[in-house]
């Protein structure tokens, strides 16, 4: 099907997707998942032509964001799962009021539409969204690149299959199958279509769809976060931290590229970065390399999300100055604190205006799954209609019911 035609059967859809009860959502979820295991041979060989056309294109961390295996698999059906166990956020009373006249308000929460994720080279992401739009009642448009085409396109047709065991049609989810900026052009132009387009990628992603669409669009950020270790922390937990935030998967967007460290505790903690995180390039400012070796930074590099094994450093003489660096810098994603100081942290977790701020812990844990969401569609980094992991509430808007028994005004 066109892009066009994909667009008209999910409007068609949308009445169908609103009235589905919870259980049949999730039972369709849970049908969804086994079809992922079923089918799980299919998508590995599928998974390895991607795989194959990027070796050499992708470095290893893009790469690994690529692959998948059946260990990928089952997680990604246990994603799945985790939505399923989760409270329908559909045809919620959020707030009620009775007023004089005897007219009662109620404002209650309703499913989206149709919701169109236009996401780059991660696999898991195709489960991911599928799950939690169905479950938010949502018709679900994919758009992955050309990258992933063929991941997702096993994905896809295995998920479809589950549903059309449930008795629903398969078409709920579908994937756009023109991968070139054409048909991310129509999504990001299709008014009466698309009721919320959510981009999932790098920068030029994001900024194309945030400045060219003419549907609602979420600005799922880019991620340069930031890890500050203050004069008071405890400089082991800390190495810890950073060691996470960095090396165990520097390919996705709540992974640190930013090290700044008080200008009290550097001599005795960059020796130690230097020494634990081995296989990173150090980029350093120029107070850092009087201290330790490494690649000397670039106002740029700053600004950079490396998604790669390296690092820019700075040392900062105060918590003032590490804020003032994160307004300048931070693309509003996740930043954290190491500190003992707990005023030190409440003026941090105050003044940092990101999606998730932390004290004492690694920025790895802004994730839907981590926060109790199941998973997520994307990391918000916008302040409306949403801020950081978007889960099911996420995915719903709400309207007015107002009951009465003839008033007029």
């Amino acid at each position: 099907m066109t892009t066009l035609e994909i667009m008209q059967k999910a409007k068609s859809l949308k009445k169908e997707m609103a009235t589905i009860n919870k259980e049949d959502k999730n039972r369709i979820l849970i049908s969804m998942a086994n079809a992922l295991i079923e089918n799980s041979s299919s998508i590995m060989e599928a998974n390895e032509i991607d795989m194959e056309a990027m070796r050499g294109i992708f470095n290893e961390s893009k790469l690994d964001r690529l692959y998948l295996d059946e260990k990928r698999i089952q997680a990604m059906a246990n994603g799945i799962l985790d939505v399923v166990k989760l409270e329908d956020p559909c045809h919620k009373v959020l707030r009620e009021v009775s007023r004089p006249n005897g007219l009662k308000i109620q404002r209650v929460s309703v499913p989206m539409g149709v919701i169109a994720i236009i996401y780059e080279s991660r696999p898991n992401v195709t489960s991911d969204a599928a799950a939690l739009a169905i479950k938010s009642g949502n018709v679900c448009i994919l758009r992955t690149g050309k990258e992933a085409w063929n991941s997702a396109n096993a994905i896809v047709k295995a998920m479809q299959k589950g549903i059309e065991s449930c008795g629903y049609t398969k078409d709920m989810v579908q994937l756009i199958e023109d991968i070139s900026r054409n048909s991310a052009n129509e999504l990001m132009t299709g008014v009466g279509y698309i009721d919320l387009l959510i981009p999932r990628g790098g920068k030029g992603l994001i900024q194309a769809c945030v400045q060219n669409a003419k549907v609602p669009c979420i600005e799922t950020g880019t991620g340069i976060c930031t890890v500050f270790v203050d004069e008071s922390a405890n400089l082991e937990n800390a190495l810890n931290i950073i060691e996470n935030a960095k090396t165990s998967r520097p390919s996705v967007c709540n992974a640190a590229e930013c090290l700044l460290v008080h200008e009290k505790v550097a001599d005795v903690f960059l020796p130690m970065v230097k020494e634990r995180l081995s296989q990173v390039e150090l980029r350093l400012d120029e107070k850092a390399s009087a201290i330790i070796e490494g690649t000397k930074a670039t106002e740029e590099d700053f600004d950079t999300e490396f998604l790669d094994y390296i690092l820019a450093v700075k040392v900062v003489s105060s918590l003032e100055e590490a804020i003032d660096h994160i307004a300048k810098h931070s693309t509003g994603h996740s930043e954290s604190i190491i500190t003992e100081n707990m005023e030190n942290a409440d003026i941090f977790t105050s003044v940092v205006d990101s999606a998730a701020v932390y004290v004492n812990a690694s920025t790895r844990f802004t994730d839907g799954g981590e926060f109790g969401l199941g998973c997520e569609m994307g990391i918000s980094t916008q302040k409306l209609h949403a801020r950081g992991p978007m889960g099911l509430e996420e995915l719903t808007t709400y309207k007015y019911v107002i009951t009465g028994n003839g008033q007029i005004r």
